[in-house]
């Protein structure tokens, strides 16, 4: 399958981590009260944010919903993005964390990746850059990156020691110098191997879309690269039928199914 040869290359080059959210689950929260937590960020970060729509419009969601297409298996994903509880739906199986364990429901053995370390893989991808205001994030300078003449400045991305399972993974997010939208993330790997890498891949982002008040990737695509030097794009994922909802899904509606079984690993 299409989706299996795209994502058995992410598997390889990415290590997503879960961490840990102060959220106050009051949904009576106002906004100016959401606004005042952009105060933590460097203002390069704020101003990403305010160009796809504002933090606060982003806090104030509680689901997130949307679909991976593909000729062969569609997976619909379905995130709450408070508990970072998680579901994916598809002809050939479902899987998801339930806040405590991560489950798989594919009686057909259908599914051949590894659940523990998919779950949550294109959430990551795809909340960006939303999700670089999560807690533990230590934010500091790095070079301007250049792609076919033009220079887009970046912050790096580190972690606090023990913030997530691979807190040694590092991210670049460079930005378009005039519109302020994310351009570029880069990210080393440590998952499995535990052991810092300076060795950065890069996904462009330059397709997006309005999800009401918020401006989300419309796909998102890997590059070739040397070091730092940007090449040829080598597989792009699409998104499609994507929802933002200020309502929460049932609490049922992430929880094990009875004919599911639970995946031993480490979450990420």
């Amino acid at each position: 399958m299409r989706f299996l040869s795209i994502l058995g290359l992410s598997l390889l080059l990415l290590s997503c981590k879960e961490t840990p959210k102060k959220v106050d689950t009051d949904m009576n929260q106002s906004t100016k009260e959401v606004e005042a937590v952009k105060n933590d960020y460097p203002e390069a970060l704020q101003q990403v944010f305010d160009a796809h729509g504002g933090l606060a419009s982003w806090k104030a969601k509680r689901s997130l919903v949307y679909e991976m297409p593909d000729p062969e298996n569609t997976e619909i994903h379905t995130t709450d993005l408070y508990s970072r509880k998680d579901r994916i739906d598809s002809p050939g199986f479902s899987l998801g964390f339930d806040g405590e364990d991560v489950w798989l429901l594919d009686p057909d053995d259908n599914y051949k990746g590894d659940p523990v370390f998919y779950h949550n893989l294109m959430f990551y991808f795809y909340a960006m850059p939303f999700l670089l205001a999560d807690d533990g994030i230590v934010y500091s300078a790095t070079p301007a990156l250049d792609f076919e003449g033009m220079q887009y400045p970046g912050i790096r991305i580190s972690y606090n020691a023990g913030v997530g399972t691979s807190y040694k993974d590092e991210y670049f997010i460079h930005y378009h110098p005039e519109t302020n939208q994310m351009a570029w993330l880069g990210y080393t790997v440590t998952y499995r191997s535990g052991e810092k890498s300076d060795n950065v891949k890069w996904i462009r982002y330059n397709d997006w879309m309005e999800v009401g008040d918020v401006i989300l990737p419309k796909s998102i695509t890997w590059h070739a690269y040397e070091g730092r030097n940007i090449k040829e794009a080598k597989s792009t994922v699409q998104f499609e039928n994507v929802s933002l909802d200020e309502t929460p899904k049932p609490a049922a509606f992430f929880a094990k199914p009875d004919a599911s079984k639970v995946v031993v690993g480490k979450v990420q």
